[in-house]
């Protein structure tokens, strides 16, 4: 969980990560980086530990992790607060996850971002049911 001056130095992990892929970003874009944990008063990084196991497959231990970061969403909503799932470049950059602590085989599923959201969230375009559904006859 990241909350406080922890969303800060984390942040700080990220910028350097940027720093080093993009050494001639501009200010306001490390910046931005660096405050992409502070989006929310809560960020929680939902981690993934899937190994080789003898009775519950990897794909399946990979599931689970989303199932539980989507869980966490719906449960914050649940309790009147915003929540959203986010996962980006830094989610997968090894020496951000080193950074944050993560051993070489953890993998972020996602960052759940909790907070009260000031407006309502606009809502996408989404397509069709019936263009996405199919039904086996």
């Amino acid at each position: 969980m990241f909350e406080g001056d922890g969303r800060r130095k984390a942040g700080e992990a990220i910028a350097a990560a940027f720093l080093a892929k993009y050494p001639d970003a501009k200010p306001e874009q490390v910046e931005f980086e660096r405050n992409r944990l502070a989006r929310a008063p809560l960020v929680v990084a939902v981690v993934s530990r899937a190994a080789p196991h003898v009775k519950i497959p990897e794909w399946e231990q990979v599931l689970s992790s989303g199932a539980a970061a989507m869980s966490l969403v719906v449960a914050a909503h649940a309790l009147g607060f915003g929540a959203t799932w986010i996962t980006e470049w830094y989610s997968y950059d090894r020496a951000v996850l080193d950074a944050l602590g993560l051993a070489p085989h953890e993998k972020i599923t996602g960052f759940v971002h909790i907070g009260r959201p000031a407006q309502a969230p606009e809502d996408r375009p989404r397509p069709a049911l019936a263009d996405i559904v199919t039904r086996f006859k």
